[in-house]
């Protein structure tokens, strides 16, 4: 965040302490004289002063009165005086905020001045047409109370489950409505606003400060959060981290300390049980500020102080450290640590921290600490596999290894939990063939063999294209007697279709008999996917005539299939007429292939109305118009989609970054580079942009735009910028469509090598230079073969023999002979292919200089 926001931020807290400070001495209360030395100032009365000195005196063990500087409401006091020229305009918003803070009542809470995106209720229900209720019958409250009840009891029941889903519900609220607004539909909807609902406004709050970079939206934001918070203390809620954290962190990201602290003291005046908690964010403060002697200050109190709360905030500074990865201050609590007394939430993280440091002597003591207390065991193999997993650059057989042997010294054997929290690993990194080792030592040990531990290996197989080791599986299934389920088979079904196994694929159906299971429309479907991918319609109709044959019912992706490799359109219409008498429900993928076939037929009007469709589920609309901008280009639609694109963006939405990867490949005509610039910016997804910045650069290399390709390499660059080998790939890229395009981009390569050298600091590879010469080839151009040549040496790359047959291919073609013979000489022609070049190029651009020079004489 810029510094001018922070300066703003940190102005008005201050202030308000200021406004404080002054309605406390208007009620009669006369302001002491402050130091000169600016330490301290009576604001606040000695018994308050007492408590914030006993919390500050918590948080550190010596220098205290540096501390108490650093958080006291004094030195904030007397900062504030200096900026005593405030703008008036200000002063309504800082009153209304110092009331907040302070805790008192003002008359205008039930006016508060709601932000320009929060709206009357009564006129928010009525733009979202929800009925409003204004008058109550009194005769029958209490029936109506009753309804309430159960319709509460009916639709808000509050599940653990539905916390994210809450949490989404209310920002969108907030977003839409403002966060008051949101209390008020709530409570008119019969449900009050409790500690959850009050929790979610306070985090969408600090999410939108967050997100914005305009300090007016970020000042009202943070009055909403203390205007909740306020409100949750006058129902009776508690302060905690839930619901403190948010802002807390706000702050910490921000470096606003003296306000950090600040708000530490409300929370804690409110209950001081949250001082463990607070000395948590207090750490990740001067982690946030890199203030290493104020980090060591506090490690050394609860180092020395061995009491029950200090063990509790000796646990939060913990926990701070271990997120953060401080490895000096984490290894001096380490030592004074019962790790059996620490929360088992906490511990989670310690073990990951230690794997991240390499910590593994701490490691292995806090795992036999573990074991001599009865630990249970389950749970010290969690410990162990969160050790090993996040121990930097570890190959994956290595961390089996790891967990293997750390079991050993514990003399635990591995379970059948552990086993498949491995092969999950396994399969996170693709290393299918240890996972399915894996799978074969728990069958060997004995241990019982979940039906979803191979479920992920299935996946993992079709992600790393090892389509045949879908037999090993099946062998494991039969050996040991699992029971696969149907979607079990389906996987196995498809990857033996995807290695064209159709015989082993149709051959697991007559197994489903035998394990009591009836085939599904979906294991049919992977093998008419199979034929259709390999365009053998013959193959896929049989298929359709074995599944009625077996009496199994097509289903919306079946039709799916068959709609989208329709090759006219009465073959459309058939398949239509048959989803509909056979009653199966259109999906958005029925529609999408129905807008690709139409497409491929040449019914572009038809592919249009398809979107128009009632049946067409509005949540699906952007994705199906994404769908029909992508069928539209690519038949070189291109007026149409970009019609449809610029109607999406119309109505505030976005296009699926496929379609817009389509829209970038089809309008690369010349001229078209702003419009594809533009949508780029579009994409937001990480893989697609860098997609789609790569068919920009190919668009700027053939139409020979330089500084634009420039620009977007350096965009790329910066995206790979711990990927060297990546980078290099890219370059290289760039330099074979050089080559291909021939001797008219020769000068353009050039000049782009030029560039890449100056201003991307990146040395050419060899292939780009390779590339090069060839070009050069073409163009029979001699100054820029010798050029390029050059370049091999300036690059600290030795020729090669390749590099040295091109070179002489391009001496010859330019004409110069002599030079050409001097490079045979040291061209090493022990091999068979290289002596079948040269004899080439002698024969190709020999023969050719004597004709034209007999036709010369």
């Amino acid at each position: 965040m810029p510094p001018p926001k922070t300066k703003t931020l940190s102005k008005l807290f201050r202030s308000v302490v200021k406004f404080k400070t002054t309605t406390k001495c208007s009620n009669g209360t006369a302001p002491a004289t402050a130091k000169t030395s600016g330490a301290t100032s009576s604001v606040i009365s000695p018994a308050e002063d007492t408590a914030v000195r006993r919390y500050v005196s918590s948080l550190g063990a010596s220098s205290k009165s540096k501390l108490a500087a650093d958080y006291s409401l004094s030195s904030v006091v007397l900062e504030a005086d200096s900026n005593s020229e405030a703008e008036d305009s200000a002063k309504q918003l800082l009153e209304e905020m110092s009331d907040i803070l302070c805790g008192d009542i003002p008359d205008s809470v039930s006016t508060w001045k709601k932000d320009e995106d929060e709206k009357p209720l009564e006129n928010v229900l009525e733009s979202l047409e929800i009925p409003w209720v204004s008058n109550i019958c009194h005769n029958n409250i209490s029936l109506q109370r009753k309804e309430v009840s159960r319709y509460r009891k009916y639709k808000w029941v509050f599940k653990t489950t539905q916390v994210s889903r809450f949490d989404r519900l209310v920002r969108m609220c907030t977003q839409m409505l403002g966060s008051e607004t949101t209390v008020q539909v709530f409570s008119k909807l019969g449900r009050e606003t409790g500690v959850k609902e009050y929790n979610a406004l306070i985090k969408g709050c600090m999410e939108k400060a967050r997100s914005s970079n305009d300090d007016e939206v970020v000042l009202k934001q943070i009055c909403n959060a203390f205007q909740l918070s306020r409100a949750m203390k006058e129902q009776g809620f508690k302060l905690e981290d839930e619901t403190y954290g948010p802002v807390l962190m706000y702050l910490i990201d921000m470096g606003m300390f003296q306000e950090f602290g600040f708000i530490c003291d409300i929370v804690k005046d409110e209950d001081s049980s949250q001082l463990p908690r607070l000395g948590y964010y207090e750490i990740l403060l001067w982690i946030r500020l890199d203030n290493k002697e104020k980090i060591q200050e506090l490690c050394d109190f609860v180092s020395v102080d061995d009491g029950k709360d200090t063990s509790n905030l000796r646990a939060n500074y913990l926990l701070a450290l271990c997120e953060s990865d401080w490895k000096e201050e984490l290894l001096q609590l380490l030592e004074v640590t019962d790790i059996t007394t620490v929360s088992s939430d906490y511990v989670e993280s310690i073990f990951k921290s230690l794997g991240r440091l390499t910590l593994e002597s701490f490691a292995e003591k806090f795992l036999f600490a573990f074991k001599n207390c009865d630990y249970e065991a389950g749970k010290i193999a969690e410990l162990i596999f969160f050790y090993a997993v996040h121990v930097p650059n570890l190959p994956v057989a290595d961390v089996v290894s790891k967990v293997e042997n750390l079991h050993a010294k514990l003399e635990l054997a591995p379970s059948s939990a552990t086993y498949g929290k491995l092969i999950a690993y396994c399969c996170e990194s693709l290393k299918v063939h240890l996972a399915l080792d894996l799978v074969e030592k728990i069958c060997e040990l004995g241990l019982p063999l979940s039906l979803e531990a191979l479920h992920p290996i299935l996946q993992a197989i079709e992600e790393s294209y090892e389509y045949n080791l879908v037999c090993r599986i099946y062998s494991i299934i039969c050996q040991h007697n699992l029971k696969p389920n149907k979607e079990t088979f389906r996987s196995m079904i498809n990857l033996s279709v995807k290695m064209k196994d159709y015989d082993g694929a149709y051959a697991m159906f007559s197994d489903l008999e035998k394990m009591n299971l009836m085939p599904t429309a979906g294991m049919y479907n992977a093998i008419m996917a199979g034929y259709f991918r390999e365009k053998n319609i013959d193959g896929a109709m049989r298929v359709l005539k074995q599944m009625k044959l077996a009496g199994i019912k097509p289903d919306s992706q079946t039709f799916s299939y068959l709609i989208s490799n329709c090759e006219c359109e009465e073959d459309i219409i058939k398949y239509c007429e048959e989803l509909s008498s056979s009653q199966v429900q259109v999906t958005k993928n029925v529609l999408m292939s129905l807008i690709n076939a139409y497409a491929t037929c040449g019914q572009y009007e038809k592919a249009k109305q398809v979107i128009l469709d009632e049946r067409v589920p509005v949540k699906s609309l952007n994705e199906i118009k994404s769908v029909l901008v992508s069928a539209l280009a690519s038949h070189g639609q291109i007026s149409d989609a970009l019609d449809i694109h610029e109607e999406v963006k119309r109505v505030g939405s976005n296009l699926k970054p496929k379609a817009v990867l389509s829209l970038i490949e089809y309008c690369g005509s010349d001229g078209e580079l702003g419009r594809l610039l533009q949508l780029l910016e579009e994409i937001h997804d990480p893989d697609y942009w860098i997609d789609g910045c790569w068919r920009i650069i190919l668009y700027c290399v053939r139409y020979k735009h330089l500084s634009s390709a420039v620009d977007l390499l350096k965009l790329l660059k910066n995206k790979f910028s711990k990927d060297e080998v990546a980078t290099e790939v890219l370059c290289d890229e760039v330099f074979v469509v050089i080559a291909d395009m021939g001797s008219t981009h020769l000068q353009f390569g050039i000049d782009l090598l030029k560039v890449i050298k100056d201003e991307l600091g990146l040395s050419p590879s060899r292939k780009c230079l390779d590339f090069l010469l060839s070009a050069c080839i073409d163009t029979k151009d001699l100054r820029s073969s010798l050029l390029i040549w050059k370049e091999y040496q300036k690059a600290g790359l030795p020729y090669n023999v390749l590099s040295f047959l091109r070179m002489y291919q391009a001496l010859l073609a330019s004409g110069d002979h002599k030079t050409a013979n001097i490079l045979l000489k040291k061209i090493p022609k022990d091999d068979p292919h290289v002596r079948c070049v040269i004899k080439a190029c002698k024969n190709t651009y020999g023969v050719k200089c004597k004709r034209e020079r007999k036709k010369m004489q």
